[in-house]
C-alpha cells in the first residue's frame, strides 16, 4: 500500500507535507464539462446566432411598459350598485376598516382625522363631493400631486370597495384632535 501511495506523490513539498496526485471526482468533471458546453452554446446563440441583444431586450421591455401606460386601468365605476351595497354590510365595513388600518393610517390617522392627508370625517372635501362615487374615484385613481397613490394596482376589487365604504362611514364621526377642515363644504 505504501508503494501505491509513493507512486501518487508529487515532487511538491510544503513544510514537510507532500502532495498526492489524485484525480478529480467524476461528478465535478461532469459539471465542468456541462458548464463549458452550456457556455459555448450560449456564446454561439447570443453572439454569433439569432439571440436577442441587450438593446433588443431593452427595446421590447420599453415597448411593453409604453403599452401598459396607454392602456386604461380597469374602471371601478360599473360596479356602483355593489359599492353602495357595501355601505350597509358590517362584514364589508370590517374588511374596509382592516384595509384602512393597514394602508391609510399613516396619512389619514387611525380614525380618519387626518395627519398628512386630509380629515375624512368632516363635511369638507378637497377632491370630489364626498359621495361614494367620488370617494371611489380618489381611492381608485389616487391623487399623485398630493402624494396619494392609485390603489387600483395595490388592492383587490373587494378591498377597494370595502375601504371606500369604510371611508364613507367615517363622515360625521368628528374624532378628537381632527385636522382642520380643508377644501369645499359639501352637504348631502
Amino acid at each position: 500500500m505504501s508503494d501505491e501511495k509513493n507512486e501518487k506523490l508529487t515532487d511538491h513539498d510544503y513544510d514537510g507535507i507532500q502532495e498526492l496526485d489524485n484525480s478529480l471526482p467524476q461528478w465535478w468533471l461532469g459539471l465542468l464539462y456541462l458548464t463549458l458546453l452550456f457556455g459555448a452554446g450560449y456564446y454561439c446563440y447570443y453572439e454569433l446566432g439569432s439571440g436577442p441583444s441587450i438593446q433588443d431586450e431593452f427595446a421590447s421591455e420599453v415597448a411593453a411598459m409604453e403599452s401598459k401606460k396607454t392602456a386604461a386601468p380597469p374602471s371601478l365605476f360599473p360596479e356602483m350598485p355593489k359599492l353602495v351595497a357595501y355601505q350597509t354590510s358590517a362584514e364589508k365595513l370590517a374588511v374596509g376598516k382592516t384595509v384602512f388600518q393597514n394602508r391609510c393610517v399613516s396619512c389619514h390617522g387611525d380614525k380618519g382625522q387626518g395627519l398628512i392627508g386630509p380629515n375624512l370625517t368632516d363635511d369638507y372635501w378637497i377632491h370630489g363631493d364626498g359621495k361614494i362615487g367620488a370617494i371611489a374615484k380618489v381611492v381608485h385613481d389616487g391623487v399623485l400631486d398630493k402624494g396619494m397613490p392609485p390603489w387600483v394596482t395595490l388592492l383587490t376589487d373587494e378591498e377597494l370597495y370595502s375601504v371606500t365604504a369604510y371611508v364613507k362611514s367615517l363622515r360625521g364621526t368628528n374624532p378628537a384632535g381632527a385636522k382642520a377642515s380643508q377644501g369645499n363644504l359639501v352637504k348631502e
